[in-house]
């Protein structure tokens, strides 16, 4: 399994960047190599992901949500991922928002840019690209405002 923590400060409000995150199938637009996310349901989702030219598909459920703190996750089938997002309100328009997954790279070439830590700088990317995404509006496209209690 490998072990990836990035960190990111936005200049946004903590309601707006959590709001963001929630609507999953924005993410292709910031997250490098998901293709595709579509919402079953309220805590269920599946993605399209393409990975070192290697394309897979699977599902991953919210296994903890609590507006403007958390988002957590599992994969339930398929590529093997769990993770949490969390969001800290900094000031009134500035938020720190941190990713922590924990991935099991499948593959050669999942294996080899593991080791060499590709895909730690990717998570960083995609926050970056997340932060770019964000404050190039000021305001999120949608939002989920439920509750998941931890399982």
């Amino acid at each position: 399994m490998s072990d990836i923590t990035q960190t990111i400060d936005v200049d946004v409000p903590v309601t707006v960047a959590y709001n963001q995150w929630t609507q999953f199938e924005s993410f292709p637009q910031f997250m490098d190599g998901v293709d595709e996310v579509v919402q079953k349901d309220d805590t269920l989702t599946h993605w399209k992901i393409s990975i070192a030219g290697v394309k897979r598909e699977f599902d991953a459920k919210i296994t903890e949500q609590h507006p403007d703190e958390r988002v957590a996750w599992k994969s339930v089938d398929g590529t093997e991922h769990a993770g949490v997002v969390t969001f800290h309100k900094l000031d009134t328009a500035k938020t720190r928002v941190t990713l922590q997954m924990d991935t099991k790279p499948e593959g050669l070439a999942e294996k080899v840019g593991d080791a060499v830590g590709l895909t730690n700088a990717n998570a960083k990317g995609d926050l970056k690209r997340f932060k770019d995404f964000i404050e190039s509006t000021g305001h999120e496209t949608g939002g989920w405002r439920g509750d998941v209690p931890r399982s």
